[in-house]
């Protein structure tokens, strides 16, 4: 994802993982979470914030950054807010059937066609 690791868990992104060298303030573990979850989820995670390189002021996604103090730990404690199913924590993707849908409108007409595009 983006070219970092994601991690699904019974059909829900919990968590991203990033460490590259654009951005490397938003660096570390990223929550899937929304915006009614950030106060609960701050009072265990100070360090916790919105992602910046996402552009908007306040995101669903907060990171908690690798170069904070007790990241290590806070890693570890919401690994196992995951495992417990935390219901602050996780997302459903987004649906992609409008894409396949057109897909499959394209590759319909393709072969009415005879293999031509256009």
């Amino acid at each position: 994802m983006f070219g970092c690791l994601a991690i699904y868990i019974e059909g829900k992104t919990v968590l991203i993982l990033r460490e590259k060298p654009t951005y490397p303030s938003d660096n570390g573990v990223w929550l899937a979470t929304t915006e009614e979850h950030h106060a609960s989820l701050r009072a265990e995670f100070p360090h916790l914030r919105s992602i910046g390189l996402l552009g908007k002021k306040i995101t669903g996604w907060q990171v908690l950054p690798s170069d904070a103090a007790d990241f290590e730990e806070a890693a570890l404690r919401v690994c196992d807010l995951v495992l417990a199913r935390d219901p602050r924590i996780g997302k459903v993707p987004g649906s992609r059937r409008k894409s396949i849908r057109i897909n499959q409108k394209t590759a319909a007409k393709r072969k009415a066609s005879g293999g031509r595009s256009g």
